[in-house]
Formats: structure tokens, sequence, C-alpha cells
């Protein structure tokens, strides 16, 4: 299974315990009932699965961030990006 199918699993998961946690608060509010407590568990257990997911997902290289602040420049992109602004500065001159 491609671990980004599983990552959004386990997301959508994970909301629909949190839904069905506030239900169960909402409906037991006075009765023993531990059904909220069973639900919290399991919203613990899906969130360490998810979160342990997605950092051997970073850690393997099979997910990666595509933001444009978070780009892992080369050291041969630094030197061309540098080269590219010291002749930009000596043609203004």
């Amino acid at each position: 299974m491609d671990l980004k199918i599983l990552v959004v699993l386990l997301f959508i998961g994970l909301v629909i315990s949190l839904t069905s946690s506030l239900i169960f608060l909402l409906k037991d509010i006075e009765s023993p009932s531990k059904r909220g407590l069973y639900a919290l568990g399991i919203r613990i257990s899906l969130a360490v699965l998810l979160m342990g997911t997605i950092f051997y997902g970073l850690y393997t290289g099979k997910l990666g961030s595509g933001a444009p602040w978070d780009t892992k420049f080369t050291k041969e992109q630094i030197k061309q990006q540098t080269q590219q602004q010291l002749d930009q500065q000596n043609k203004k001159q």
C-alpha cells in the first residue's frame, strides 16, 4: 500500500475517533460508561501510528516536502545561484 494512502487513512480514522469520542462524552454525561475512555485510547493509538508512519516515510525518503521554502540546495546549485547574483550585480554597475 502506498505510504501516502496509509497516512490519509490514519488521519481519517483519527478524525472519526475524535468525533465518536465527542458524541460519547455528550451522551454519557451522567452514566459510568467507559466508551469515551476507549475512544481516547483508540485516538492515541492512531495518532502514534500516524506519527510513526510519517517519520518512517520522511526517514526513508518516501515522503517529502514540496513546499517552496523547504528546498534543499546542493552545493552546485548554491554556487550557480551565487554566480547568477554576482553577474546581475556586475551588469548593474
